[in-house]
């Protein structure tokens, strides 16, 4: 029985620290990289919306000139390869 419950919580304790991988923060030099990214575009966003998704990079609530939002992916170079208006 205390082999189960051990079991039982060690995979509790390891679903969160696997969900923190799935899709971390990006640091500080990457997020300047987007922010300028997005100044070009005439966008801005908080950098708390930005996501690493394996080897690209989700914008989720961009809002560009005139009022729209997007979520947008980037890939590993900064390159929009996906925009979407929401």
């Amino acid at each position: 029985m205390k082999y189960l419950m051990t079991l039982a919580l060690a995979g509790l304790l390891a679903v969160p620290a696997f969900a923190a991988h799935e899709h971390d923060h990006p640091d500080a030099g990457t997020i300047a990289k987007i922010e300028a990214l997005l100044a070009d575009m005439k966008c801005q966003m908080d950098p708390d919306d930005i996501e690493i998704d394996g080897d690209s990079y989700d914008l989720d609530d961009v809002i560009c000139e005139g009022g729209k939002q997007f979520d947008i992916k980037l890939n590993a170079d900064f390159e929009v390869i996906e925009q979407r208006e929401e």
